[in-house]
């Protein structure tokens, strides 16, 4: 195995992880409105960026559930 395969498997990784932590995350909050909630998801789904722009803006505006 060469480097370039090793980086590129590890970045995918990483990339995977954060976007199921943010799914998770928008799954466990309370954004207001069914409708709110499904399009954080849909943002958070986005290939590469989704994650980021989720943690970014999305992450402040929902409420942590109780139960």
């Amino acid at each position: 195995m060469d480097n370039t395969f090793i980086i590129i498997t590890g970045m995918g990784v990483v990339f995977w992880g954060l976007t199921i932590l943010a799914i998770v995350n928008v799954i466990l909050k309370d954004f207001g409105s069914m409708q709110s909630k499904v399009i954080w998801g849909l943002v958070a789904l986005t290939p590469f960026v989704g994650w980021i722009v989720y943690f970014l803006f999305g992450a402040k505006r929902g409420v942590r559930k109780k139960g």
